[in-house]
């Protein structure tokens, strides 16, 4: 007889210090990301990468793309800008195209040439809980300096009097390694049971819970991991499928 798990409540009741919500496919739609927001980067990488090299984080940016894509030293921007491309369709988590496109997004941001997208039971229950006492902080794939933006500019306003902290891979490590989320309870001053994380990746669901966090996972339909595994954690739809109490 095969054992299935247990249906998850509704509503789900998670007690929290901390709400960490991952961004692509839980909060936001992955489509808009990966289309709107990269349309808006993907002609501007030359110009940008040029025109900031005496940056450090894009001076850094380039050297890191010379080494993983094996490019000799004396690459040109073209080149550079051709790896970005490719690892763009792939839609491949590396640091130093987040942080090339993260700089640019803030831009256009500033600029209201682009705005961020939240599904409709998002922001309503980001405010509910703020209000109630669960702090909130984020844990993108997106660079920081992208990611406060996105919150600024949101559908429904300025947002980033919700958000405690943002973190990155740069500022926490990759999104499928225990040590970023214990990284991440450290940075917070609390213990990894009185966090809850947010996400629709398995990969990021296993490490999470690998370091002992509340783990829920989002299958919303349409998004790249509707009905995938994510082994035994609350699958919900919806964060109306959920309510979160501080402790």
């Amino acid at each position: 007889m095969t054992d299935h798990p247990a249906p998850t409540p509704d509503p789900l009741v998670v007690t929290a210090t901390y709400l960490v919500v991952d961004l692509e496919g839980t909060t936001s739609a992955a489509g808009f990301i990966l289309g709107d927001l990269y349309d808006y980067a993907r002609p501007r990488l030359a110009a940008w990468i040029d025109g900031h090299a005496d940056d450090p984080a894009i001076a850094e940016a380039r050297r890191q793309v010379l080494r993983d894509a094996s490019l000799p030293g004396d690459a040109t921007t073209d080149a550079v800008v051709a790896v970005l491309h490719e690892w763009m369709e792939r839609d491949v988590k590396a640091t130093p195209l987040k942080t090339i496109q993260g700089q640019i997004w803030a831009e256009g941001f500033a600029r209201d040439e682009i705005s961020s997208h939240f599904f409709d039971d998002v922001i309503p229950k980001l405010r509910r809980w703020h209000e109630q006492g669960v702090g909130l902080a984020v844990f993108s794939s997106g660079s920081v300096a992208s990611q406060v933006p996105w919150f600024r500019h949101s559908p429904d306003g300025d947002l980033t009097g919700l958000i405690t902290d943002y973190f990155d891979t740069v500022k926490a490590g990759s999104k499928k390694e225990r040590a970023s989320y214990d990284a991440i309870a450290s940075a917070l001053g609390v213990a990894a049971s009185e966090l809850a994380f947010f996400t629709d990746n398995p990969g990021e669901v296993a490490a999470a819970v690998e370091a002992g966090w509340q783990v829920v996972a989002f299958s919303r339909a349409g998004e790249p991991f509707f009905e995938a595994d994510f082994g035994g954690v609350p699958v919900v739809a919806s964060f109306d499928d959920v309510e979160m109490v501080a402790p």
